[in-house]
C-alpha cells in the first residue's frame, strides 16, 4: 500500500475542463448528490476547492455557501483546504471534491475538515477510484504524466477508513461512470446507455468515480458518580480487663 504522504506537489486542476471528460464527471457528482441535499440541514456549507466551487448545490437546504480556493475566480475566501480560516465546530456541512489525489497530506485535511466540521455534520467526498477502468491509465506510460492520472488515487475502502478513524458513519458510497474517462463519453447513445446500466448493476464497484456521503458522530461523555461507601459504626472488642484478675 502507498504512502498518504506525497513527497512532491502534484499538478492539481483548477477547473473541471482541465480533465478529460471534466465537465461530465462534475455533472454526474451533482445529480448523485441531489438526492442527499434535502436531508443536510444547517446554517453554513464550505465548498473546499476550486473543483467543489464549481458543482452545483443550488438544491442544498443551506443557503449560505462558502468557497474555499486559494485563487480568486472562484474563490470567496482564499485559503488552503488544509489550514481553514474558520473557528472549531462552526461549519454544518463540506464538500471536498477530487482533492484528496492530488494533496500532499490527505489525512491532514481530513482532519482539517474534522476540526472545523459540527457534531453531527455531514461530509460529502467524490474521487477517481484507481480498481476502475480510469485508474488503469496510470499505468500507460504516456498517460501517467497528464491531468488527472499523475495523482495519486485513493480507493473508496482507504477513505473510509480514515473516516471511521475520526468517528464518522458512512451513509453512502456510491460508484459511477464506468468508463476510461479518455475519449468523449456518449451516455445518450445506445451502447453507452445500455453498458453503463449493465455495469451499474453487476459492476457496481469498478466505477470510475465515486461519491462517499459521511457524518460526524461525537458521543457525549456521561459524567459518572462515583460510588461513595460508608465506614461502618466503630464498634469497640470487648476484652477482658485485667483488673478482673485478684492476685494469689
Amino acid at each position: 500500500m502507498k504512502p498518504a504522504l506525497a513527497f512532491k506537489d502534484p499538478q492539481v486542476p483548477i477547473k473541471w475542463e482541465d480533465m478529460p471528460n471534466g465537465v461530465l464527471v462534475a455533472d454526474t457528482i451533482s445529480d448523485y448528490m441531489q438526492p442527499w441535499w434535502p436531508r443536510i440541514f444547517g446554517y453554513h456549507l464550505l465548498k473546499l476547492g476550486s473543483l467543489s466551487a464549481q458543482l452545483d448545490t443550488t438544491k442544498a437546504m443551506i443557503n449560505h455557501q462558502v468557497n474555499v480556493c486559494h485563487s480568486h475566480p472562484f474563490g470567496d475566501v482564499l485559503a488552503e483546504i488544509d489550514d481553514l480560516p474558520f473557528q472549531l465546530h462552526s461549519v454544518d456541512a463540506c464538500v471536498l471534491a477530487h482533492s484528496l489525489e492530488f494533496a500532499l497530506d490527505p489525512h491532514h485535511i481530513l482532519r482539517e475538515i474534522d476540526r472545523v466540521l459540527i457534531p453531527n455534520g455531514h461530509l460529502l467526498i467524490s474521487g477517481f477510484n484507481p480498481i476502475s477502468l480510469a485508474g488503469l491509465n496510470r499505468y500507460i506510460p504516456f498517460r501517467r504524466q497528464a491531468v488527472p492520472w499523475q495523482g495519486r488515487f485513493f480507493t473508496p475502502m482507504r477513505i473510509k477508513d480514515w473516516l471511521h478513524l475520526l468517528g464518522y458513519e458512512i451513509l453512502a458510497d456510491e460508484r459511477f461512470l464506468h468508463s476510461s474517462l479518455v475519449k468523449p463519453l456518449d451516455q445518450k447513445g445506445w451502447a453507452g446507455r445500455h453498458w453503463q446500466k449493465f455495469a451499474s448493476n453487476y459492476l457496481t464497484m469498478f466505477g470510475s468515480v465515486f461519491l462517499i456521503v459521511a457524518k460526524k458522530r461525537v458521543h457525549p461523555l456521561t459524567p459518572i458518580r462515583p460510588k461513595w461507601q460508608l465506614r461502618p459504626n466503630f464498634q469497640p472488642v470487648k476484652v477482658t480487663s485485667m483488673q478482673g484478675h485478684s492476685r494469689q
